[in-house]
């Protein structure tokens, strides 16, 4: 049986509600991430690898020498070569990374501590992390992904 929310939005009794109702207005900003840890594009793997088991990061963004972001390192990935023998410690990470796809057809979608929740949501049901900039993205400001909305909506009680 359908029902009105307060937000007068169907609800069908016994299914989650909807996103702008589960985050009750939060926004990334009320998530409390840690700050972002970048790499250099030059920066060696072998430093890579030892960051990310020292700050338990699966991601790293990658950004130029004027700290544009221009792709991610993915870690699990960068180990599985390493300890196959396909990657040497002295590798840089542009060789590893993936790099952001950026085109008229797939515009670059802005995050900012002042997104809705339920924005970053749908963000993320189609990527696997989001980096969160200033407005104008100068600045990369931390990373996000559904795991640590999920240990939000876990701690909030929704």
């Amino acid at each position: 049986m359908a029902t009105l929310s307060a937000a007068s939005e169907p609800q069908l009794a016994g299914f989650s509600l909807s996103s702008a109702d589960k985050y009750r207005g939060a926004v990334v900003e009320d998530l409390q991430l840690q700050p972002a840890f970048a790499l250099p594009l030059d920066e060696p793997i072998s430093r890579a690898i030892e960051l990310a088991y020292e700050r338990d990061f699966s991601q790293f963004p990658v950004l130029d020498h004027n700290r544009k972001p221009l792709g991610y390192l993915d870690v699990a990935a960068l180990k599985g070569k390493w300890e196959a023998g396909e990657a040497n410690p002295s590798d840089r990470v542009s060789q590893y990374m993936t790099k952001f796809i950026r085109s008229a057809s797939q515009p670059y979608t802005i995050i900012t501590p002042s997104t809705p929740l339920a924005e970053l949501e749908e963000f993320l049901r189609h990527n696997i992390f989001a980096l969160i900039t200033d407005q104008d993205r100068k600045f990369v400001l931390g990373i996000v992904t559904s795991q640590d909305l999920e240990n939000f909506v876990s701690r909030r009680g929704f």
